[in-house]
């Protein structure tokens, strides 16, 4: 496992070099979002019963930012590779494609988890949500974080050049994200958007993860980990056939 940890340790690195822009930057974009939405909304909107708008918001910000830099870890990463030409240093030791796998995996969970937290630090300047079921949120956190890793590698598998990551982010990951209920319950849509956002997996990551925190949610959690954990699953299985057959990595 010397390969396996060695190239985890890199990854590691990698975004703690520059943590500035890759921890710092996102933690400072989710507080401004939390200072402006609550100053407009928190006296006029109420989600749940006793539960300011400013605390309903903090578990949604925290949570796509642990999304979006566990997808933007492990994608860069691969396609910064894949650009400059020094995968080669990566697929030439004998690392099996699971060790491959789970490293930039965990190493996206890391980045998202910090972030996440410096989100939740910060956030409490503010308003410090209750925690009441800390297990739910941690669980949803470590299977949202690792299904965005799984992603990201997806994507700097596929992409041959920074335009089509960054259409892969623009067009699928940020408006997942941004549908799935950062800022509302599914409760205030029309019927018919309601069904639709049934439809995106991004909205049980952060329902379960918001469930943690207040107890309550749009849908059951045990249904919210079954729909996330499978997902995971299916991603995963599917990222490592690639990882196998050296799909655009090997050729």
């Amino acid at each position: 496992m010397t390969g396996f940890f060695t190239l985890f340790y890199k990854e590691l690195l990698r975004f703690w070099k520059v943590s500035f822009q890759t921890i710092a930057a996102p933690v400072l974009t989710a507080l401004l979002y939390l200072l402006i939405f609550s100053h407009v909304l928190e006296e006029h909107v109420q989600v749940y019963p006793g539960v300011g708008y400013t605390a309903f918001l903090v578990p949604g910000l925290a949570m796509m930012s642990v999304l979006q830099n566990a997808f933007a870890n492990s994608s860069s990463s691969l396609i910064q590779s894949k650009i400059t030409g020094n995968i080669v240093f990566i697929l030439l030791p004998p690392l099996s494609h699971f060790e491959f796998f789970l490293a930039y995996v965990l190493a996206a969970v890391v980045r998202g988890l910090i972030v996440g937290t410096g989100v939740l630090a910060v956030s409490a300047l503010l308003v410090a949500p209750p925690l009441q079921h800390p297990l739910w949120a941690i669980v949803f956190a470590l299977l949202g974080s690792a299904i965005l890793g799984v992603m990201g590698i997806i994507a700097g598998i596929w992409a041959d050049k920074f335009d089509q990551l960054a259409a892969f982010q623009n067009f699928i990951i940020i408006p997942l994200t941004f549908l799935a209920g950062v800022f509302y319950s599914i409760h205030s849509l029309p019927p018919l958007w309601q069904k639709v956002s049934h439809f995106n997996p991004f909205f049980y990551m952060i329902d379960g993860f918001r469930y943690g925190f207040f107890g309550v949610g749009d849908v059951s959690p045990w249904l919210s980990l079954a729909i996330v954990g499978g997902a995971l699953l299916a991603l995963s299985f599917a990222t490592l056939a690639l990882i196998r057959c050296g799909y655009k990595l090997r050729h």
